[in-house]
């Protein structure tokens, strides 16, 4: 071939150390936006973020030039620096130290989209683990319930 084609999209999942509940209503849509910022300064393509109090979600469509572990920390590392910079917060802020990433075809992605469009209400359904759990088994990922 002589160029090359790809579309590869990935959700991935990340929550606060601890899975504290410190992004309120006020912080997450400021977050949301500086987070959508930093990934297009950085050439990431992110098609949607949100998330609740202890965690976020976001589908990514990504050059295969990036690493997913490289995306994550970026965005995870610069909106923990901003979040503590701007004072938001009484405490100290910092998101754990892992995630979850999962392939998503195309034929998904909007299902997805939605997914995460509408996590408040699916959270009051579902805990953070639940979800995790969920989504975990779903794809054939083995895991230990306690590293959750």
């Amino acid at each position: 071939m002589a160029h090359n084609y790809y579309k590869i999209w990935v959700h991935i999942i990340w929550s606060t150390k601890d899975r504290q509940p410190l992004l309120n209503s006020a912080l997450r849509p400021q977050l949301f936006q500086h987070i959508r910022e930093k990934a297009k300064e950085e050439g990431y393509h992110l098609d949607i973020v949100n998330g609740v109090e202890d965690h976020l979600h976001s589908l990514f469509s990504l050059n295969p030039k990036f690493a997913v572990s490289e995306v994550v920390n970026k965005i995870k590392g610069e909106s923990s620096h901003w979040i503590n910079s701007d004072g938001f917060l009484k405490t100290k802020f910092a998101w754990q130290q892992g995630y979850a990433a999962f392939s998503v075809s195309e034929s998904a992605v909007a299902r997805v989209r939605e997914y995460i469009k509408n996590q408040e209400e699916h959270h009051r359904q579902m805990t953070f683990q639940e979800e995790v759990e969920g989504l975990l088994k779903l794809h054939r990922i083995e895991f230990n319930p306690s590293d959750l």
